[in-house]
């Protein structure tokens, strides 16, 4: 029998996805997270489908118990607009950060995988939308998206002191922008992809051929397709790398482009409407996949117009059937 492998925030769209992805290879999976199971954007019958509160430390101890991996991906995030508005709720994450690590510990676990985040590096090495992209000893002297960021930072420190103190052996990414099918694509906590492609997918469904764009549409970015993130996710927490790692696309491209791109799948052209006092975090972003070449011989390669394809898709059909009154996916069996 395969060793238990845990995973927290396993109701939200990475935690599904790599609910999913470790099941089909045959591992044993407890899948945790604090939304209702109804919620859960997968739900897998072969897996050990548990909703706890991760906030605190006794749900914590009973979810690692008997344990060998974990992936601790819970948090409370979502995209831009969210976190500038809900810091210290965004700060709170360390709650979970904090009694998932003791839990650890005291359970005696194998190895610890931790989300990190792009947002920990220093907004002074991103004011320009051609933007030198982030390499991952960018991070100090830190001057972190503020909440969500340093709360990151704080528990990427905290990993390494676990490491150094009590031998948890912990591995750390950084994810740069992840999308994909099966996450949040409306309701105020989806990413700039999901947004995007829900905003093209009601103008073609509507006939009002206009979208709403955050920003003047010339800040820049890299996204991640999910199945690189599962790739580089299960690679990292195996590997001997004890330092954070990035993990996201190098393909850098302004907002305006990536509406480009969702236009070109969906067949439209929209009448641009710029929204210049919106969120739209820092000017320019990018990762440098040096290190993630130099450590484990691979980097994410899935581009952009085919992981936007497969997105766009899904989050027309789920707008389309809102629209007409129809179910649509908030959770999969």
């Amino acid at each position: 029998m395969s060793q238990l492998t845990l995973v927290t925030g396993a109701g939200g769209f990475i935690g599904g996805h790599l609910v999913r992805d470790l099941v089909a290879k045959g591992i044993r999976v407890r899948a945790v997270d604090l939304k209702p199971l109804s919620d859960w954007y997968f739900r897998s019958a072969d897996a050990e489908n548990l909703v706890r509160d991760l906030r605190l430390v006794e749900s914590c101890n009973e979810v690692t118990k008997g344990v060998a991996h974990v992936y601790n991906l819970a948090a409370d995030m979502g995209g831009m607009g969210f976190i500038e508005s809900n810091k210290a709720a965004c700060m709170l994450s360390v709650l979970i950060s904090t009694h998932m690590l003791l839990a650890a510990r005291d359970n005696q676990i194998e190895r610890f995988f931790y989300s990190s985040s792009a947002c920990i590096y220093p907004a002074y090495k991103q004011t320009n939308a051609d933007v030198v992209a982030l390499k991952e000893s960018d991070a100090y002297p830190a001057d972190c998206e503020d909440g969500y960021g340093w709360e990151k930072l704080f528990t990427e420190r905290l990993c390494r002191n676990f490491r150094e103190d009590f031998g948890l052996k912990t591995r750390v990414a950084r994810y740069h922008n992840v999308y994909g099918p099966y996450g949040t694509w409306d309701g105020g906590r989806e990413k700039a992809p999901a947004a995007v492609s829900r905003k093209v997918a009601m103008a073609a469904i509507s006939g009002k051929h206009e979208i709403e764009i955050w920003g003047d549409g010339d800040q820049t970015r890299s996204f991640m397709y999910i199945d690189d993130c599962l790739q580089g996710t299960q690679m990292l927490l195996y590997s001997d790398v004890e330092e954070p790692l990035n993990i996201g696309s190098d393909e850098m491209v302004t907002i305006n482009q990536l509406v480009d791109a969702v236009e070109e799948v969906a067949g439209v052209k929209l009448k641009r409407n710029y929204k210049l006092d919106a969120p739209k975090g820092v000017r320019g972003r990018n990762s440098d996949n040096t290190l993630i070449k130099a450590k484990l011989g691979w980097a994410p390669s899935i581009p952009l117009r085919a992981g936007i394809e497969q997105t766009y898709r899904w989050i027309y059909d789920q707008a389309k059937a809102r629209e007409e009154g129809r179910p649509y996916i908030a959770a999969a069996a």
